[in-house]
């Protein structure tokens, strides 16, 4: 892969991270500040994906089990 190309496309991807945002025309610390915030609170997120989501599939699993209830042997 070619280096250029990748820190092409990297720069690339920062720029429509501006452009959505609207982070360009903040004051470089003014975009420090968003993108410290925008970092953690995305950070947050996936922690909390990362902790909870297993058990809520855990436990949706189990209610739906019990409603339906076991599955004969022969039920294939």
């Amino acid at each position: 892969m070619d280096v250029k190309r990748v820190k092409d496309y990297l720069y690339w991807l920062y720029y429509q991270y501006q452009l959505v945002t609207c982070s360009y025309v903040l004051e470089p610390w003014e975009q420090s500040m968003f993108h410290t915030i925008t970092v953690t609170v995305l950070a947050m997120v996936v922690y909390t994906a990362y902790v909870f989501v297993p058990i809520h599939v855990r436990l949706a699993l189990q209610f739906f089990s019990q409603i339906f209830g076991p599955q004969p042997e022969g039920a294939v």
